[in-house]
């Protein structure tokens, strides 16, 4: 038999039902010589019989089983490593796919120029809504090799072991492997190969397809979506430290900064818009676990961050663990905080009284945030709903708040507007906002979903009502923040604009920033025959047109 080109590791377990799909992904590559590894983390389920099924139809195709379950990625990775016969290694995982030409593509760039590893694009796919987008897309947007990370520090945020193909002369001659027997092996695997790596190449191509599930049932969510349990946090603390040692004791600490950059950017960050939805106890195991860290991190590495990221870290560092949490919502979406309080100098820091320390101050000061100066479109308001009373029928009444921190809005009460548009067409509320003290004000709104201007065909989705304000004749939209805790509520809509019936589920967006969330799910002949036949009839219409346009256009 002819020597593999390239060694494919599918890594897999109990996901008897997706190998097929990540298998049948390597064997439809453009480049066919290659060999396929199929390492099994000893599954329980019928992942044995599919494996061994497949590789009856493929002589490529090996099948290995570790004699027990490592609990992780690395073992099964290791193992394939071991017997692999190729001069170069790609990782898969059983839940993912490679594009047609990855292999091809990552192969070429080593044949042009002799480098540790190539990299190309991850396309991410969002399973519960089809929607794409590429990962880290600044890192990979055009061809380049670097003669190490330093280069090109940014790289340390594109942490993926399986968008890569490596040389295994260059895995031979460092010894290196994936760490075993914790998670984020990625991490400190990439982390090494970066430092590592005299040359490497970046293509703009996509080379893998990752397959994101936020909904997935957690007996079988990914460890990235386990950011729940305690370990999970202390894992990626853990390998934090031993990113950090190896950065010393391979000459590489000047990548310090970077590295705390990244992780408090990525790591954190994914971390910090859970934390409204935590109970207190969990808080302050959290906080055990990541206060020490956070201490050893470069001033440097905070500096780089938005300041709404910044305060939510020093509230944390400092205890505040109900502030934290309050700061939290909305983070990435402009939501002001509840109140500032100036200090002699007319400084605004963030909460209710002026921070006692030098590096609170430093880290709570709200100046470039320019809640009073900047342009009142993109000014910062927080609107939350403090009470949510269901009526009958498809009726909503919402008492709102809005914090004016920066006291844009001018004494008296205030002209408002609630806003919806689900499938493409607008639908506004209008109420008053009355001051209950200096910026601070309160309204009522009744939403009556069934006067919503739905389309004759329907429509399927999720939209969240926004908060509009009016100044003269500027407007400023915001989103409005729900209760955390209330039931969500299902009720049958028939529609006055002649629509047919919605199930609409009113509920509160459960994961950051909490907004108040409205889902429409047709029901009747909408959903078993007017979409139907609008989505195979109209689409191609409308593409035809756009075409057509574009063509006039140029």
């Amino acid at each position: 038999m002819t020597a593999p080109d390239v060694t494919v590791t599918v890594i897999v377990y109990n996901d008897a039902a997706r190998l097929p799909r990540a298998v049948a992904s390597l064997r439809a590559q453009t480049h066919a010589n290659i060999e396929i590894v199929i390492s099994d983390d000893h599954s329980t389920d019928d992942t044995p019989s599919v494996a061994r099924e497949l590789a009856a139809q493929d002589d490529r195709i090996r099948y290995l089983r570790l004699p027990e379950n490592s609990g992780g990625c690395s073992a099964p990775r290791n193992r394939a490593i071991e017997i692999a016969r190729a001069p170069y290694l790609m990782f898969l995982d059983s839940d993912d796919e490679l594009p047609s030409r990855a292999v091809e593509l990552l192969l070429a760039a080593h044949q042009e120029r002799e480098v540790d590893f190539t990299m190309g694009a991850v396309r991410r796919v969002r399973v519960d809504t089809g929607r794409r987008s590429t990962w880290m897309p600044h890192l990979v947007a055009e061809r380049r090799t670097l003669d190490g990370i330093e280069a090109d520090p940014r790289l340390l945020f594109e942490h993926l072991s399986t968008s890569k193909m490596y040389a295994r002369s260059f895995l031979d001659r460092h010894q290196l492997r994936f760490p075993e027997g914790i998670h984020y092996e990625d991490q400190l695997f990439s982390a090494q190969a970066y430092c590592l790596a005299k040359a490497f190449t970046i293509i703009p191509d996509p080379v893998y397809v990752w397959y994101i599930e936020p909904f997935a049932a957690a007996a079988s969510a990914s460890i990235s979506n386990q950011r729940h349990k305690l370990s999970n946090v202390r894992d990626r603390v853990h390998v934090q430290h031993l990113i950090d040692d190896f950065l010393v004791s391979s000459g590489h600490a000047g990548l310090r900064e970077d590295k705390d950059f990244k992780f408090l950017k990525h790591d954190f960050r994914m971390y910090a818009g859970d934390l409204p939805y935590r109970d207190e106890e969990w808080l302050h195991s959290f906080a055990e676990a990541t206060n020490p860290y956070l201490e050893t991190l470069s001033p440097g590495a905070y500096a780089r961050l938005p300041r709404s990221e910044r305060v939510v870290l020093q509230l944390l560092r400092d205890g505040r663990l109900a502030d934290a949490q309050l700061a939290a919502r909305g983070l990435g979406h402009g939501v002001a905080p509840r109140q500032v309080t100036t200090d002699s100098t007319g400084v605004p820091y963030w909460g209710d009284s002026v921070p006692g320390t030098g590096p609170a101050r430093r880290e709570l000061d709200v100046s470039d945030l320019e809640l009073d100066t900047r342009p009142f479109p993109t000014a910062q308001f927080r609107h939350e709903i403090t009470e949510l009373t269901p009526g009958t029928g498809a009726c909503l009444t919402l008492t709102i708040r809005t914090y004016d921190p920066g006291l844009r809005l001018p004494v008296g009460p205030q002209r408002a507007g609630l806003l919806l548009s689900p499938g493409r067409r607008r639908m506004t509320v209008p109420f008053r906002l009355d001051p209950i003290r200096p910026g601070v004000f309160e309204g009522t709104v009744r939403l009556d979903l069934a006067s919503a201007p739905l389309p004759f065909q329907g429509f399927e989705g999720v939209r969240h009502p926004l908060v509009r304000l009016q100044q003269q004749g500027l407007s400023n939209s915001g989103l409005l923040l729900a209760p955390l805790d209330f039931p969500a509520v299902t009720t049958r809509v028939d529609y006055r604009s002649g629509a047919t019936p919605h199930d609409v589920t009113i509920e509160p967006e459960n994961r950051t920033p909490g907004r108040l969330q409205i889902r429409w799910r047709p029901v009747g002949v909408t959903a078993q025959v007017i979409r139907p036949v609008v989505h195979t009839v109209a689409r191609p219409r409308v593409r035809r047109a756009a075409r057509l346009m574009a063509s006039l256009m140029r």
